[in-house]
């Protein structure tokens, strides 16, 4: 008798595909009403039925939610600027450079608090260098 091979399917369920991603069912139908770009067919008994595409594009979700720090909105603007692109991970030039000068402008400002916070602790530093008053 030979051996089947692994067929990938064509559909998952929404068991199915929390499972493959490690994400909880409530938590799909969530971003399912947060992200567009995110809406399954439903199967002839009315279950949510997801595509491997589909499946990339909540994998995607999920690395700019959790791993990449974005909230929903800022996942929403980054992935419709990667749709827009060419696909998810596919982030176009000019987004690039928004996202770089926001990114230039926090640099600006945490640079400006840590030369803040080190001028005040030479000062501190200043201050304990003094010899105390004779007495």
């Amino acid at each position: 008798m030979a051996a089947r091979k692994a067929q990938k399917k064509i559909f998952y369920k929404i068991g199915e595909a929390c499972k493959l991603l490690d994400i909880q069912p409530y938590v799909l139908r969530y971003w399912e009403t947060e992200f567009s770009a995110l809406s399954p067919d439903k199967s002839k008994s009315g279950q949510r039925v997801y595509t491997q595409e589909e499946l990339g594009l909540i994998g995607r979700i999920k690395e700019l939610l959790y791993e990449e720090g974005f909230t929903i909105a800022g996942a929403k603007k980054k992935l419709e600027a990667e749709l827009a692109a060419g696909g998810p991970g596919e982030t176009p030039p000019e987004e690039l450079a928004e996202l770089d000068t926001r990114a230039a402008e926090r640099l600006q400002t945490l640079r400006q608090g840590v030369a803040e916070v080190l001028d005040d602790a030479r000062e501190l530093l200043a201050l304990l260098d003094r010899e105390p008053p004779a007495r």
